[in-house]
């Protein structure tokens, strides 16, 4: 909209600017009105040429930060999952969830199907087949995070902020109540030093393919998911990555 009304403003201008000339400037000093008309349309066309620049280096710079803080996002999910599959729960606790990745254990089960007879009643028996599961050893957590910075996972790129993160319960079914995460930082902080206007725009993206809302995150404490709130555009180009 700045943009649109500068280009306006300029014509307007130049039309005013003609019409005086013409009508009140003599003859023999229109060359120096035109030297002064020459600088100042350079200058409205380098003003112009940035409005139309800025919100494409925007949204390349925006997508370079946001990927960062992705990346991390994704490593504390990662650690949530595997630290559920040992406690059947999430934790809030950083250090906890760091200590866990160091040194944690996940069993190693194999499931197998028996068969079992059962009495039904009037000397009636029927074969059932159930299955069972057994723990043949353990790995190490650690495995899952090699060649990863997770001692630092929890602080935001490019900020001096940490990811804010909160555990709850929420009802999938009626009576019953299942564990749920969430991990979030605010995108005023991730995009802080850039357009201010354009910034205040990015906030309120409601587009399916940006990241909705004031904040980048992942899960949720109002629904079960361990999914993030970003467009599958990030995750294609993080997976073009590992091939290169």
């Amino acid at each position: 909209m700045n943009l649109l009304l500068m280009i306006l403003a300029a014509v307007v201008v130049a039309i005013l600017l003609a019409i005086l000339i013409v009508k009140f400037v003599p003859l023999k000093m229109r060359w120096l009105i035109s030297i002064l008309l020459l600088g100042a349309t350079v200058f409205l066309v380098s003003k112009i040429y940035g409005g139309i620049m800025e919100p494409i280096h925007f949204a390349k710079d925006k997508q370079v930060r946001y990927a960062k803080v992705i990346k991390n996002l994704k490593l504390i999910r990662d650690a949530e999952v595997k630290y559920k599959e040992v406690y059947r729960t999430y934790t809030d606790n950083k250090d906890s969830l760091i200590t866990f990745i160091e040194n944690g254990k996940l069993a190693l089960t194999e499931t197998t199907n028996v068969e079992e007879k059962v009495d039904r009643g009037g000397g009636i028996f029927v074969t059932i087949s159930k299955k069972k599961v057994d723990t043949i050893g353990f790995e190490s957590v650690s495995k899952y995070f090699e060649g990863k910075d997770y001692k630092g996972m929890f602080s935001v790129p490019g900020t001096d902020k940490q990811f804010e993160l909160a555990v709850d319960k929420v009802e999938k079914v009626a009576g019953l109540f299942v564990p749920v995460f969430e991990v979030k930082a605010d995108k005023a902080s991730i995009l802080k030093g850039m357009s201010t206007s354009l910034v205040k725009q990015e906030l309120e993206a409601l587009e399916t393919d940006q990241i909705k809302g004031a904040f980048v995150s992942v899960g949720s404490l109002i629904e079960v998911t361990t999914g993030g709130n970003w467009p599958p555009s990030y995750d294609k180009a993080e997976a073009l990555a590992k091939k290169e």
